[in-house]
């Protein structure tokens, strides 16, 4: 008999303003999950053909994708909801940022701006060109913008297997459909990103202690 899916904390399974309800089904990137890593019955994590379903809402409004049915958890009475839409959008981005990865990509506490802030920090990318990228999907204007150029990022997240807080995500996407939240989603992405202080400067020093010295000139 394998274990069950464990239940995340609240938090994880409510992402809206509604009271908290054992009764959900628990959040797709939780399924496989047993504490920091993968249960044991299922090592590698989530099948691949569930990955590629969760893809093939990417581009898509919420519920036009067939594949996807199975994993909402968001209640509906037919008609779209912000949590369902924001649902339906995270879902497809944790399918392409879980592709081909050992390890979970979803991981709590790491919000946008901060995974992309470790990803500039790495050097893969020209600084300059990823601060444009950012800057640009944190202007979007609506939904759809946004999401796609979430949907750019998100690769560049999995080849540096730099994981992303999907409760979050989600939230910040329920969020994003009210004019009156939006800019606060924005600042927090934002000012993770650009990351001042002693956290930058530690990070900064790491960085700076792994690149090898250039030779001094002859």
């Amino acid at each position: 008999m394998t274990d069950p899916a464990p239940r995340p904390p609240a938090s994880a399974r409510d992402t809206d303003d509604t009271p908290d309800d054992d009764d959900r089904p628990t959040l797709f990137w939780y399924r496989y999950r047993k504490g920091d890593g993968w249960r044991a019955d299922m090592p590698a994590g989530p099948p691949g053909e569930e990955l590629a379903a969760l893809r093939s809402g990417l581009g898509t409004e919420a519920g036009s994708a067939p594949k996807m049915w199975p994993y909402y958890t968001s209640r509906t009475d037919g008609r779209l909801t912000p949590r369902l839409i924001a649902e339906h959008s995270a879902l497809a981005l944790y399918g392409l940022h879980q592709q081909s990865q050992s390890a979970p990509m979803h991981q709590r506490g790491v919000g946008l701006g901060h995974a992309l802030h470790a990803l500039r920090l790495r050097d893969r990318y020209s600084s300059d060109a990823l601060d444009r990228r950012v800057a640009n999907t944190v202007e979007s204007n609506g939904l759809s913008p946004l999401l796609y150029r979430l949907r750019m990022l998100i690769p560049n997240l999995r080849s540096a297997a730099q994981p992303l807080d999907y409760d979050q995500l989600m939230k910040d996407l329920v969020d994003w459909q009210q004019a009156d939240k939006r800019q606060l989603v924005r600042r927090t992405w934002g000012l993770g990103y650009y990351v001042w202080g002693p956290q930058a400067e530690v990070a900064k020093n790491a960085k700076n202690r792994a690149t090898p010295e250039a030779p001094a000139p002859a």
